[in-house]
This record gives structure tokens, C-alpha cells and sequence, in this order.
């Protein structure tokens, strides 16, 4: 058995567990058994978990606010309930499920309902609030910021769900609001950004209708969907802006801007599928009709570079159409029980097509009217062939043909209103052609390991862009273990995409993929769960620009970025006797860079070559130990303390900025079932 004795080898040796660290609250453990209450026809189980969160944070509070954002306050950290109909037939509904999480203040809170009647409805809903906020990229200074709160909520209804017909109601809602800071340039030629304020007002609404059912052995989906979206974010100044540049004096006094953007795309989803002993068809469809208009109106007046009075205003409106059309179709053959041929076909059609409309006054004189077109369509169709072949029961092979045909079209248009006839437009036309193979191998030496070896080389012809894929291959395997109560695996992948050189332009990108897992429950009282992953990215790509350092001449030269993520986690849960539980964990995140020690070496002195190397890898850490005590006080009352630790450091700032933090937080808390 040598090959068999080296699977297990390699099995055990990538041990580890993929999954992510527990959150220290709400507390997963439960009061015992769930019983419930009678109550007529009903059954009746629920349960409250009720506590207090409070943190300390020291360092930078924006960053631990875009990371973690946990406040001090009373919550409902989470609650169920649950009401079953003893006998299935209940008056007006057969069961009722609610879930929260974090309601009252967390900055994640989330809501979870279904009601049904056997045979007659199921309605689901959920409902989701995300606190962001971002303190914008260190290199805007301060002058970007986002502090608002996006709120989704889905609604869906069926009618008849056990019968051979069903029909489907739905809703969604997605709504983002509140406070956020950007920057405008207008009238200030240093090209240094003047801060201005948003109140950001974007919502989005879905509705649908649609149908399924089984039909002499066919199963048919058809679903029509509109969709409504609008961002309706207005833009002003609060008082005197004024530019810091040396020998700047510009100062932007007034600011306005109005941008309404609405879009509404109706749309037809349909959907074909049969299995049958000797073949299968699985055939889908989706027609989108976007249709979009928008309109600027700004307006902005102040003191100039050079200390005279400037203003400027500009307006721009427009509208564009967006049909889009992809179509698959899927045969799968079944000549014997250990072979399998899929063969899929896609026809994929984008369309964007509008005009826009640009004029701009400026210091009273109208620098006229512009009128812009732009059309870009893209029309591709893949076929693949896929085959599947069990050799024996403990190995099978798989390998897959892949072909694709893309078709790039773009027109370009521009011309005076004021001067007739000077419209012109220009088409380019690019045709992609990809061609890919798969190959790999599954194999089960002993019962309970399985082996899994890939790999895949795709070629295309004429990349739509320097970094699209040309050259382009993977290879990956996975290997996992499983026993009783051990559960092993590890994993490896790489993705390389090596584009050929178009003249002066040069692409590369090359990452690799490391993972191992473990998990293991040797007593009923004890758990433990261990996972460490890293991920290597490196890419080049080509850069020309101007720099002032060599008298504003052009500067060619490439961009690297080096990346070493190592993550970790680790978590033991203990049972002390029936009553307690402990549960401690360790996470960790770190990307070492590509090594070095400085952002910039000591011996760089050229401006230029040290901005470029000061953003070639950011290492950092970031790591979070917890722990959680949990005891049973009653049969239905049980008693809950936590505590979780925050640190973010970075080894380079950029622009000198440091965003460190480190925070303390924990919870205590009640949960009482019945």
C-alpha cells in the first residue's frame, strides 16, 4: 500500500480548518433542549438574548470604526422564536420562524421571518442594517469620508408551494444614506481637490411576478422583474474652502451641485430543466431592457489661482439604454453509469448606447455646447465540452474543451451644436478569441480520503486589455481526511497570467493559494478547530507619465505590487460538567510584504522612484483573541460573559499617517429560553 500510505501522509501533514474565527457575541450555546409551550394547536419556543456591549479604543478611531464599529449600549444580541402547529394543519398558518441579531444600536443587525400554511403559502422576509463608515484612503488627506447606513430588506411570497404549479410574488428594497465629504477641483488649476459635502440619497426597488412548475417530466422557472434605481445625492460647500497649494490663492466660496441619476431596467428570466436516465437539459434565458437618464447642474464661484474672481457653471444631461441578453443551454449525455458528457452553449449580448450633452460657462464667457455619443457593444458565444469518467471506484478522470468568441465594438462621437455638421464618429472593432483545456483526476485510496488534482491553460488571441487574460493557467489540488470525529484537508492553487508584450506594454500577474484544516472532537465536553491559509500575489504592469522631477518630460517605468497574506484561527470550546461552557480563540492576519524593512530603501533619493516604491506592498497585522464563559443557571435561564481584543498595526504609513488601533470589547448578557 505505498500510494495509499503517502495520500494519508500528505492528508495529515496540510492539516487545518478553512473556517472563520467565532464572533464573541451572541452567544451560539442554548439553555438545554427546547420543549416549548402549548398553546392550543400550537407549540411555542423562544428564546432572548439580552446584554450589554461596551469597548475601548485606543489609536486611530476611523480605522476601528471602518473595521470592527461596536459600541458601548444595551442590545438584543439575539432572539428566536418559533410557533409549530402540533397536527400540520393549523387555522392560519402551520409555523412561524423570527430571527434577529444585534438589534438596538449594533452597527450589524439583521432580521429573519417565514410564515406558512401547508399547501396553501410560505412567506420569507429578511431584513439587514450595515453601519459603514470609511475614513477615505490616507492619501486623500482627510478630505473623503463616508458615514452612512445602507438597509436592505427582501420580501418573497408563494402561493400554492406544494402543488405542481407555484406562483411567486417579491420585493427588495436597498436604501444608503447619510453624511460624506468629497473633494471638487473646479476653478483650481494646481490640480489640488477643494472639499465639499453630500448628503448621500441612493435607493434601489425590485418587484417581481413569476411562475413555476412540472410538467410531463420538464421543470419550468418564468420570472419577470422591474427594477427601479435612483441616487439623488446633492452636493454644497459649508462656508470658505481654500486651497493650501504654495503660491495658491485659490479660495471656493459657493458650491452647488445637483445630480439626479435615475435608471429602471424590466427584465424576463426563464428557465427549462429535465433529468432523465440517459440524458438531462437544462436551458435558461434573461432579457434586461436598462433604460437610464441623468442630469448635472453645478455651480461654483471664488477667488482663482491668481487671486481674481472666478466663476463656473456647467450643466450636463443625457440619456442611455443598456439591453442586455444571455442565453445557455446545457445537455448532459449518460451512456453508462461511470461516463458523463456535458456539452453548454452561451450567447451573451451588451449593448450601451446615449447621448450626453456638456456646457460649461466660465467667468461669464460660454465656452459652448458639446454633444458626445458613445456605443459599446459586446457579443459573445462559448461552447464547452465536459467529460467525466469514473474509472474505477476509487479513481476518475475529468478534462473539459472550452471555446470563446468575443466581439468588442465601440463608436466614439463628438461634435459642436453651435457649428453644423461637425459631428463625426469613430468605430473600433476587437475580436477575442479564447481557447481553454481542463484536466484532472479524483482518487480514494482508503476510505475516507479523497484526492483532488487540476489544472487549466487558456490562450486568447487578442486580449481586450493589457491585463486581460492571454497567456493564462492554474493548477490546484485538494486532499481531505476524514474519521470519526477528525476531519483533515489541505489545498493548493495557483493562477498565472503572463501577457505577451504589445510593443512597450508588459502585464503580468502571478498568485498562489495555500491552505490547511483541521478539526477534531475527541469528547463530547471538547472541541477544537484550526485553519492557516496564505495567499501570494505579485503583478507588473507598464506606467508612463509625466514627472516634474525631469522637467515635466514623459517617464516610462513599471508598477509592482507584492503581497504575503498569512491568516490563522484557532478555537477550543471546553464543557465544564453540564452547566458551563468556555470557548477561547486566536485569529490573525498578516501580510509580510515582500520583506523588506522600509518602504523605500536608504539609498533612493529621486522623488520619483521613491513614490513609486512606497506603494509596492503594504505589510500589516491584524489580529483578535476572545474569550467566552457561559453558564446554565436554570433549566431555562443562562448567564453569558465575553471578552475580544482588536489590534491593526501597519509597518509603512502612508504620507507618514499612521492608522493603528488597538480596542478592547466584550458583552454580558442573559439568555433566557422557554
Amino acid at each position: 500500500m505505498p500510494l495509499k500510505r503517502i495520500c494519508l501522509i500528505l492528508a495529515i501533514a496540510g492539516a487545518g480548518t478553512l473556517s472563520a474565527q467565532q464572533v464573541v457575541a451572541p452567544t451560539p450555546d442554548q439553555v438545554g433542549p427546547p420543549r416549548g409551550e402549548n398553546t392550543g394547536d400550537y407549540n411555542i419556543t423562544q428564546s432572548f438574548e439580552t446584554g450589554y456591549r461596551f469597548s475601548q479604543v485606543f489609536g486611530d478611531i476611523g480605522e476601528y470604526r471602518s473595521d470592527v464599529n461596536y459600541g458601548n449600549g444595551i442590545r438584543l444580541l439575539g432572539s428566536s422564536l418559533s410557533i409549530d402547529s402540533k397536527d400540520g394543519h393549523g387555522h392560519l398558518f402551520d409555523q412561524i420562524l423570527l430571527t434577529t441579531i444585534g438589534l438596538g444600536n449594533d452597527p450589524y443587525q439583521s432580521v429573519n421571518l417565514r410564515i406558512q400554511k401547508n399547501g396553501l403559502y410560505q412567506y420569507s422576509m429578511t431584513w439587514r442594517l450595515d453601519d459603514y463608515f470609511n475614513p477615505g484612503l490616507t492619501i486623500a488627506g482627510g478630505t473623503h469620508l463616508m458615514d452612512t447606513v445602507r438597509r436592505m430588506q427582501d420580501h418573497d411570497f408563494t402561493l400554492l408551494p406544494q402543488s405542481k404549479v407555484r406562483f411567486h410574488f417579491g420585493y427588495s428594497r436597498n436604501t444608503d444614506d447619510g453624511p460624506a465629504l468629497s473633494t471638487a477641483q473646479e476653478f483650481n488649476t494646481s490640480g489640488e481637490g477643494l472639499a465639499v459635502f453630500t448628503n448621500v440619497k441612493q435607493q434601489y426597488n425590485e418587484y417581481r411576478i413569476g411562475a413555476d412548475g412540472d410538467f410531463a417530466g420538464f421543470h419550468f422557472n418564468l420570472m419577470h422583474r422591474w427594477e427601479y434605481f435612483k441616487d439623488d445625492s446633492p452636493y454644497t460647500s459649508d462656508g470658505a474652502v481654500t486651497a493650501t497649494g504654495v503660491n495658491d490663492q485659490t479660495v471656493l466660496q459657493q458650491f452647488t451641485r445637483s445630480s439626479p441619476l435615475h435608471g429602471r431596467s424590466p427584465a424576463w428570466l426563464g428557465n427549462l430543466f429535465t433529468r432523465r436516465k440517459w440524458w438531462g437539459v437544462n436551458a435558461r434565458a434573461t432579457y434586461v431592457d436598462g433604460v437610464g437618464d441623468f442630469a448635472i447642474n453645478e455651480l461654483a464661484s471664488g477667488i482663482g489661482q491668481f487671486g481674481s474672481p472666478a466663476t463656473r457653471q456647467i450643466a450636463v444631461g443625457g440619456d442611455a439604454e443598456r439591453p442586455d441578453f444571455i442565453g445557455d443551454f446545457n445537455l448532459s449525455l449518460f451512456p453508462t453509469g461511470r461516463l458523463t458528457i456535458s456539452n453548454n452553449t452561451s450567447v451573451m449580448s451588451q449593448r450601451m448606447s446615449g447621448d450626453s450633452v456638456y456646457t460649461e460657462v466660465d467667468n461669464g464667457s460660454n465656452l459652448g455646447t458639446t454633444l458626445n455619443f458613445r456605443y459599446l457593444g459586446v457579443r459573445t458565444v462559448v461552447n464547452s465540452t465536459d467529460v467525466d469518467y469514473r474509472l474505477k471506484k476509487w479513481i476518475g478522470f475529468y478534462a473539459g474543451y472550452h471555446y470563446s468568441d468575443r466581439l468588442v465594438r465601440t463608436i466614439e462621437g463628438a461634435g459642436e451644436q453651435a457649428v453644423a455638421g461637425s459631428f463625426g464618429a469613430n468605430t473600433y472593432n476587437v475580436i477575442d478569441i479564447v481557447q481553454a483545456g481542463t484536466a484532472g483526476v479524483r482518487i480514494v485510496p482508503i476510505q475516507g480520503l479523497t484526492i483532488n488534482l487540476e489544472g487549466e491553460i487558456d490562450r486568447a488571441n487578442h486580449p481586450l486589455a493589457t491585463i486581460s487574460p492571454a497567456h493564462y493557467q492554474t493548477l490546484g489540488g485538494r486532499v481531505a481526511y476524514r474519521v470519526k470525529r477528525l476531519q483533515l484537508s489541505t489545498g493548493y492553487k495557483e493562477v498565472y497570467n503572463a501577457n505577451p508584450q504589445f510593443g512597450f506594454l508588459l502585464t503580468s500577474a502571478h498568485s498562489r493559494n495555500y491552505t490547511a484544516n483541521a478539526s477534531w472532537a475527541p469528547k463530547d465536553w471538547f472541541t477544537l478547530d484550526a485553519s492557516y491559509s496564505r495567499q501570494h500575489l505579485d503583478s507588473l504592469s507598464f506606467l508612463a507619465f509625466f514627472s516634474s522631477t525631469v522637467g515635466s518630460q514623459l517617464v516610462t517605468g513599471s508598477s509592482l505590487y507584492v503581497s504575503n497574506i498569512h491568516s490563522g484561527n484557532l478555537g477550543a470550546r471546553f464543557g465544564i460538567g453540564r452547566r458551563a461552557d468556555v470557548y477561547v480563540g486566536y485569529s490573525i492576519v498578516k501580510d509580510t510584504g515582500d520583506g523588506r524593512a522600509a518602504a523605500v530603501p536608504a539609498d533612493v533619493t529621486n522623488p520619483t522612484t521613491e513614490l513609486l516604491d512606497s506603494v509596492q506592498t503594504f505589510p500589516l497585522t491584524y489580529q483578535s483573541p476572545l474569550a467566552r464563559f457561559s453558564i446554565k443557571i436554570s433549566p431555562k435561564v443562562r448567564w453569558n460573559v465575553g471578552w475580544q481584543f482588536y489590534d491593526y498595526s501597519e509597518m509603512f504609513h502612508i504620507l507618514g499617517y499612521n492608522q493603528n488601533f488597538h480596542a478592547n470589547t466584550g458583552y454580558t448578557s442573559a439568555l433566557w429560553s422557554f
